[in-house]
């Protein structure tokens, strides 16, 4: 079972008192933007096997949203941070490449 630690009140929690809201760092399109800019955000995600960024809400706890690092194949957790963040922390990113050499990094 994945359990994750909310970055906010520090509850380890499964994945049953989450919400899953999807991959995590996004540009988001809206007015102004063209057709295939808007397609692209609303339709086409990463699929990684590996390492993977994701938006979780703690429902049945403090209800905030942060996002998660993890192995989509393993179910691995790199680290938990808070939702605010534009890109994953250094030190989260540091800990990643140095249990998987050969992650190409985030982006």
């Amino acid at each position: 079972m994945l359990t994750l630690e909310c970055p906010y009140c520090g509850v380890k929690a499964e994945e049953t008192e989450l919400q899953a809201g999807g991959e995590a760092h996004l540009k988001r399109f809206g007015p102004g933007s063209s057709d295939d800019e808007f397609e692209g955000y609303l339709f086409l995600r990463k699929n990684p096997k590996g390492v993977h960024f994701e938006r979780w809400r703690h429902a049945y706890g403090c209800g905030k949203w942060f996002l998660a690092a993890r192995c989509t194949a393993t179910l691995e957790v790199f680290g938990t941070y808070s939702a605010q963040t534009k890109e994953p922390p250094a030190d989260l990113q540091a800990k990643i490449k140095a249990k998987r050499p050969d992650w190409e990094g985030y982006k």
